[in-house]
């Protein structure tokens, strides 16, 4: 007897028509989490405290209203063009994702006016900000000892429309060269400049250090040992001077002057030491130095790397590096540092280690240039001004919303497009009921995000009282 086939319809997941909803959607439902963020932290008073004399209207926009959408844009990241505001405009999921009303959404033109309308004495507020926020951190994290890095950032502009500013730098391309000072992940302070000032140029870096270590030594401790730790473009006297002034620490890159090879190959093979981290291993030799312009000697080791990765360099082929600092010379720092149980970083191994971490610090840069963009949007010097102190502010308010909220699901060193990715990209409805308004994500999200975490910690984050 044969078997009847029944010809069964097999339903297929084919999607037949299209259609609009009235439904409230968004997908960028992480950034309801940094803009509750943004609001319960306390920033939004202290932004308005410094910049709200901008407003010459009350029938303009709020300036904390203002900030939160261009902190929330630079987070969003989706573009670096301006108009990109006026496509948000028409966008109601967006105006509900970053807890606005769609009718206070900004347009391009009226964003383009507010930065256009900073002057300089307002425009420096932004570092008084930045500092403020650093001690804030100081007092969160209660580090032992303060590990500072300064260094200048080229912003790429050679393809941008004529910039006042712009001028060749030593990349080779046209661009911005703001000075920077780090402090972990975070740019703590920062003077905005043209492209063809070099690292020392003028008594800008003199400045910076004193301003710090004063707000340091002022409003979070007196004792706690401080250390600077620069490149070769600020091998200065002067600085060094200044350092040793302050009470704090220094680490420098030296030049390599023909005396000093001199010197390094009549010195006894006996007195090399090898530090090793790793795979790489250092030859050095400590003695002081001091240049013919110079007032005293200083300390200076000279290393070179022993291997490349796991191959042998040979001598004639070894990059090397000369390295001067005051740790272990008996002045004040080393008594704030032996009193921090930090006594360790007297020795020539320690200082090599500090040293070669400053290009861990350097990949800050690249975190910034990840998060922000490098080409700036006007051509007055003064709103680009303006509007690159905005993006450093957003770029510190991100790095504290990772440690803060969103340690637990994603690593603190990731850069901004995994961070986009994992957490700002996020199918959510906004729902009104009951009088509540509601987000509503899927159980994908809120299990793999801990969304219900997040939103704990969005809402109560460690607030910032300002100093």
């Amino acid at each position: 007897m044969k078997t009847k086939q029944r010809n069964c319809k097999v339903k297929t997941p084919n999607i037949d028509e299209i259609g609009i909803t009235s439904d409230t959607l968004t997908s960028r439902g992480g950034l309801v989490l940094f803009a509750r963020y943004l609001r319960t932290s306390g920033v939004f008073p202290q932004i308005e405290r410094l910049f709200g004399g901008i407003r010459k209207s009350c029938k303009g926009h709020p300036v904390d209203e203002v900030f939160k959408q261009i902190l929330c844009n630079f987070v969003d990241g989706t573009s670096r063009h301006l108009v990109y505001f006026d496509s948000l405009r028409g966008d109601g999921g967006y105006a509900g994702a970053i807890e606005s009303s769609p009718e206070r959404l900004v347009s391009s033109h009226a964003i383009k006016r507010f930065f256009k309308a900073f002057r300089w004495p307002r425009i420096w507020l932004f570092r008084r900000l930045l500092q403020s926020l650093f001690i804030w951190r100081l007092e969160l994290e209660n580090p032992e000892r303060i590990m500072l890095t300064i260094d200048t950032m080229v912003m790429d502009n050679d393809e941008a429309g004529k910039r006042e500013g712009v001028e060749p730098t030593y990349k080779k391309v046209e661009g911005f060269q703001p000075l920077q000072m780090l402090w972990g992940r975070y740019v703590i302070d920062a003077v905005f400049r043209g492209g063809e000032k070099h690292s020392n140029h003028g008594d800008t870096v003199e400045k910076m250090v004193r301003h710090v270590v004063d707000k340091i030594r002022k409003q979070y401790s007196g004792e706690i040992p401080i250390v600077v730790n620069t490149d070769s473009g600020l091998f200065d006297q002067k600085l060094f001077t200044v350092y040793e002034e302050l009470g704090i620490g220094y680490i420098c890159s030296g030049k390599l002057y023909n005396d000093i090879k001199e010197v390094v190959t009549n010195t006894d093979q006996a007195t090399w030491k090898q530090y090793q981290n790793k795979q790489q291993v250092w030859d050095y030799v400590e003695f002081m130095d001091q240049r013919g312009s110079w007032d005293r000697p200083r300390r200076a080791i000279f290393c070179r790397p022993r291997y490349e990765g796991v191959q042998l360099v040979l001598d004639f082929a070894r990059p090397d590096t000369i390295l001067y600092t005051n740790l272990g010379m008996g002045q004040t720092i080393d008594t704030q540092l032996v009193g921090a149980g930090h006594g360790d970083l007297f020795t020539a191994e320690k200082v090599i280690e500090c040293a070669h971490s400053r290009g861990r610090d350097e990949l800050v840069h690249r975190a910034l240039k990840d998060f922000g963009h490098e080409e700036l949007p006007f051509k007055r010097f003064a709103p680009n001004a303006a509007y690159y102190y905005a993006m450093i502010l957003a770029f510190f308010l991100y790095e504290t919303f990772k440690k803060d909220v969103c340690s637990e699901v994603l690593p603190v060193v990731s850069y901004a497009t995994t961070f986009r990715r994992m957490i700002i990209d996020i199918a959510a409805k906004i729902v009104k009921t009951g009088g509540k308004i509601i987000l509503k994500v899927t159980v994908a999200v809120w299990n793999q995000l801990k969304f219900e975490v997040l939103w704990a910690k969005s809402g109560d984050p460690p607030q910032f009282i300002w100093v």
